[in-house]
């Protein structure tokens, strides 16, 4: 089976959220199966109805999570000695060649990927340019807006 990479927060984070749903929601919405049921015919329920569907949705989600963190391939990046090369969990500092701009992005798993924080999924076109490079090296990024030069100014291992 293929294993996917994912970063220790990433990890920590399905953990928590597996931990909430088994701890927290489970045992409310069984609770309010109940209440629904007691109400008398479950034909025209709304409460009950939907409460079955709360309860088929935090199950799949359950069972999505645990497939996800069994086929998890965790990787610490902090234990990863520092070489200057571009691999998944670093943080690398980016220089558009043609505007100067710069820009901090972290390559983390698919389920991790948040834009706005500047965590990119290592499926991205930014990342997939960017794995094996070296600090130095200039990129061409394949963007839906055009080709993108950037010069990788500094990888991190935070």
């Amino acid at each position: 089976m293929t294993k996917f990479p994912m970063t220790l927060a990433g990890e920590t984070a399905l953990r928590q959220e597996l931990d909430r749903l088994r701890k927290v929601e489970r045992p409310r919405i069984v609770e309010a199966i109940a209440e629904a049921r007691a109400h008398g015919d479950l034909k025209e329920n709304a409460e009950y109805h939907a409460a079955r569907e709360q309860q088929s949705f935090a199950e799949g989600r359950i069972m999505e999570i645990e497939g996800k963190l069994a086929n998890a391939q965790v990787i610490d990046i902090t234990t990863i000695p520092k070489t200057g090369r571009v691999i998944f969990g670093t943080t690398v500092d980016l220089i558009n060649v043609e505007t100067g701009d710069t820009v901090r992005y972290r390559i983390v798993g698919e389920d991790e990927a948040d834009v706005k924080g500047n965590m990119i999924s290592v499926g991205s076109p930014i990342a997939r340019a960017l794995i094996g490079k070296e600090e130095g090296e200039v990129v061409i990024v394949k963007a839906p807006g055009g080709d993108i030069e950037f010069e990788i100014d500094q990888v991190h291992h935070i």
